[in-house]
């Protein structure tokens, strides 16, 4: 008797659960759209914000002062390269120097991709152990290098200004280098050989993060051997793929930006009132660009798991008017006992409520499960928003699509509900 009475919350929770508990397979079968679309939710949400999170780690370490300039458009750009684009001309070390002698800017320095041949193929590297390997990227710079925070030396030292006016063949080496060439062994003082010719170890660099789980090769940011400029154009000789890192000094990122710019636009002689025919970028502009792309799909993402909900929502409607058909005799003795429409109403958006946020809670589960999964080939992260919306959206669905049958029932005839069989 205390059962049916019982207006409180609690007691209409324990009536939902219950119902639930006496129709286990009809309420699962019903929060299955549910399920899907918190998975969704999860699984998107968490693969956006680790990749999120890994580019903003992987473009500040950079350092945030940094100013990125090449001849092609900088960033996240999908799509074939406009003939305009094709067609501008490379930068220069002269560029390289001119920069560095501004006022605002600490150092400028040039790295030069020499991985190729001029035939188009990949200069290999073999080491004394016998591997052999064309997915190292090779590249030329300068000694400075050491003022900027693009690479951090783990071991060794750097190649000196006198190494590098004197092209010696000495390099430092990613950590998958140390792994792949020597495994085994202190690499410092070894010798590996690239396109014929034998370069000493003189550093070994950091490893660094890898943004989408690495998969060795090209892919691999740290399978990368940086040699002195000279070095680098005997291997390519008259190479021109040029890319400047400039560090602007402290505090004075935005006049740096546009003394780069002016002085860039002066050299290359672009006309006033023409776009650049270079690209410059920072790490936050790169990094807003990449936030552009992952709002879009973002938003795919809500619909996408919308539809789930919504299929869930359609279900939990369904199975609630069925609910209401079945307990009418239930309803019609509630009633002429005493229980008000409020309490009617408020039972069955408890019980609808209940059965999605049920569905919500399985779906939290598997989907961090899954989550697990993809953080082995992608990075995860998951925020602390995404189980949050999950949850309460599920519950939500199960008050608006349970409203109607809530109502249904709460103005149900006491007398004609008892007559009901």
């Amino acid at each position: 008797m205390l059962a049916f009475l019982g207006s409180s919350f609690y007691e209409n929770l324990k009536m939902a659960m219950d119902t639930l508990r006496g129709n286990k397979l009809r309420s699962f079968l019903t929060i299955i759209g549910v399920v899907v679309g918190v998975i969704t939710v999860m699984l998107i949400s968490s693969i956006i914000s680790g990749i999120n999170v890994a580019i903003e780690k992987q473009v500040e370490s950079f350092g945030t002062r940094s100013i990125f300039l090449y001849k092609y458009n900088i960033g996240f750009a999908t799509g074939r390269r406009s003939q305009e684009e094709r067609m501008r001309k490379p930068l220069t070390f002269e560029d390289s120097e001119a920069i560095k002698n501004l006022p605002s800017i600490e150092t400028s320095v040039p790295f030069l991709d020499v991985s190729n041949n001029f035939f188009g193929q990949k200069i290999m590297v073999t080491g004394k152990n016998g591997k052999t390997s064309s997915a190292v990227r090779l590249t030329g710079t300068l000694p400075e290098i050491e003022k900027t925070t693009t690479e951090v030396l783990l071991q060794g030292r750097w190649f000196s200004q006198s190494e590098s006016d004197e092209k010696a063949n000495v390099c430092l080496i990613g950590s998958s280098v140390v792994d792949n060439y020597f495994p085994f062994g202190d690499p410092i003082g070894e010798t590996l050989d690239i396109a014929g010719a034998e370069f000493r170890v003189v550093g070994v660099l950091e490893k660094k993060e890898q943004l989408f789980g690495g998969g060795g090769g090209n892919n691999d940011q740290s399978n990368e051997i940086y040699m002195p400029m000279g070095a680098a154009l005997k291997l390519k000789p008259n190479a021109d793929d040029l890319f400047i890192l400039a560090v602007a000094k402290e505090g004075k990122l935005d006049k740096a930006k546009d003394e780069v710019q002016d002085l860039l636009r002066v050299r290359r002689q672009v006309q006033y009132g023409r776009p650049n025919n270079f690209s410059m970028e920072t790490a936050a502009s790169i990094i807003d660009q990449f936030q552009a792309i992952t709002a879009g799909v973002a938003i795919a993402m809500i619909v996408i798991s919308s539809v789930g909900l919504m299929i869930g929502g359609i279900g939990v409607m369904n199975i609630m008017l069925v609910s209401v058909t079945e307990r009418t005799r239930e309803i019609g003795i509630r009633k002429a006992i005493g229980a008000k429409r409020s309490d009617i109403l408020l039972q069955f958006l408890i019980e609808a409520a209940t059965l999605t946020g049920f569905g919500g809670i399985l779906g939290l589960f598997i989907g961090w499960l899954l989550t697990l999964l993809v953080k082995l080939v992608l990075p995860s992260y998951v925020p602390l928003w995404a189980p949050l919306a999950g949850f309460f959206a599920s519950v939500g669905i199960g008050l608006i699509f349970g409203l109607w049958p809530a109502w249904k029932a709460a103005k149900l005839d006491p007398i004609e509900s008892l007559r009901y069989e």
